[in-house]
């Protein structure tokens, strides 16, 4: 017999199922009986948020890779999806268009996400490769593609700037990954990263507001893959919450241990904040509601609606 609980997750995947997604490639929506790891995202997720907010906020999830695909990219849109549905903190818009980042249409968003949004190396620049090979702008010359890539650039520069909020996931640096303006919001450029393995990630600051999702928890353990940073990264200009304990990391190229590897901080930027996150690449780590937690509440501090300490250390 199909209990209440039961009908509320399957409402709640075809929900997440038929949720507005824009832009090329998507895959077709499904339906039916809830798909058993988005069920347990659901019953695993904050049933409230931190902070309780009179009204959702407007979150659009921009989830276009031109580089390397991410295959928990479709996973982490479900994240949002059902995170914001179950705890009421927010609505999650999920978007494939890179016109979407104009000035006309963020402005009607509280929070732009970044889900693994990874370019072509080594120019690293995502908004040339969809201009260059989108036919949509198969019109545009090389000048207009480059003022075009510049102007929406921007327009994520100004909408974080002027007092809105940015999320970026695990290998969305690399979406401008030479640019020096937006890593320098983001806090880092993307280097390298070891092979994919067991790490353990500890809170830098225990009584820190967003630490409070590990409860106190020495240490959480995940497989992921354990990112090292450059550019803006060697300053530190944030405020860290999570760090990988490098001595156990098995690097190839022996680098990990030089530097403090942090995972996971916020920073103010302009009138607006910042939430990166890399945690995680598998979604088995999703899974946790230790991580669900932790997500919720940095898009909170993203959105404004949880004020906390983010001055550099």
């Amino acid at each position: 017999m199909r209990t209440t609980e039961d009908r509320r997750l399957t409402v709640l995947f075809i929900f997440v199922s038929l949720a507005y997604i824009s832009g090329p490639s998507v895959a077709p929506a499904r339906s039916g009986e809830p798909d058993p790891w988005v069920k347990k995202i659901a019953a695993n997720a904050p049933k409230v948020p931190t902070v309780r907010v009179a009204e959702p906020r407007e979150i659009l999830v921009f989830s276009l890779a031109t580089g390397y695909q991410h295959s928990v990219i479709p996973n982490v849109d479900q994240v949002f999806q059902v995170v914001g549905q179950v705890s009421g903190a927010f609505r999650a818009t999920i978007t494939r268009d890179i016109e979407d980042f104009a000035a006309d249409r963020l402005k009607k968003f509280d929070v732009l996400v970044l889900n693994n949004t990874c370019s072509v190396g080594p120019r690293r620049d995502l908004l040339l490769d969809v201009l260059e090979n989108d036919s949509r702008f198969k019109e545009l010359s090389e000048k207009q593609r480059q003022k075009k890539a510049r102007t929406l650039e921007k327009s994520i520069l100004e909408f974080v700037r002027m007092g809105k909020g940015l999320v970026a996931i695990h290998g969305s640096p690399t979406l401008l990954n030479n640019s020096v303006e937006f890593t320098e919001m983001v806090g880092a450029a993307f280097d390298y990263h070891p092979p994919s393995q067991e790490v353990t990630l500890r809170t830098v600051e225990p009584e820190h507001p967003l630490a409070a999702a590990f409860r106190g928890k020495g240490a959480f353990v995940h497989k992921d893959e354990p990112y090292c940073f450059k550019g803006p990264y060697v300053k530190k200009n944030f405020r860290p919450l999570l760090a990988i304990e490098t001595e156990s990391v098995k690097d190839p190229k022996g680098r990990f241990a030089d530097d403090v590897r942090y995972t996971a901080w916020i920073k103010p930027y302009g009138e607006g904040r910042v939430f990166f996150c890399s945690p995680s690449h598998f979604r088995e780590s999703y899974e946790s509601p230790i991580l669900l937690s932790f997500l919720l509440d940095g898009i909170q501090y993203a959105a404004g609606d949880y004020p906390c300490d983010d001055s550099t250390r």
